[in-house]
């Protein structure tokens, strides 16, 4: 059954055959492929969507209770725990037990974590048409 090989098996059997090295390459490419893309699906499961969930809070707070607003804010803080942004997450976490207790306060520590986000200091790049892939 040669479907039922895993890949290291077909590319150690590869080796024999002529251009044997070229099927190595390719592997190789695809994995590395494959890292960039988790790596990039990890970033859009954190930062993007930390940042997009805290600019969605900050424009629309007025409709918000205090308990949206600590629950989303922990949320968030979460998300950028998650990525290792450790100071923001901080920032974050402090915003929403600070809603609690004093809007003014709040909206201070919301503004500090903002400005020490990744996120909003990179540039947004334009989407880039993909290629489609059988």
């Amino acid at each position: 059954m040669e479907n039922s090989k895993t890949i290291k098996e077909r590319c150690a059997s590869s080796l024999s055959v002529k251009g044997g090295c070229v099927e190595i390459s390719l592997e190789l490419s695809r994995q590395k492929h494959r890292e960039e893309i988790l790596s990039r699906f990890k970033y859009i499961k954190t930062c993007v969507l930390a940042r997009e969930l805290c600019l969605l809070v900050r424009t629309n707070r007025v409709a918000f209770n205090i308990k949206d607003a600590h629950d989303c804010c922990a949320f968030i803080s979460q998300l950028c725990s998650d990525a290792g942004c450790k100071e923001p997450s901080d920032l974050c976490g402090k915003a929403s037990e600070a809603v609690l207790e004093s809007e003014e306060q709040y909206l201070e520590i919301c503004a500090q974590s903002c400005m020490k986000c990744g996120e909003a200091r990179r540039p947004r790049q334009p989407k880039k048409k993909t290629q489609y892939v059988a």
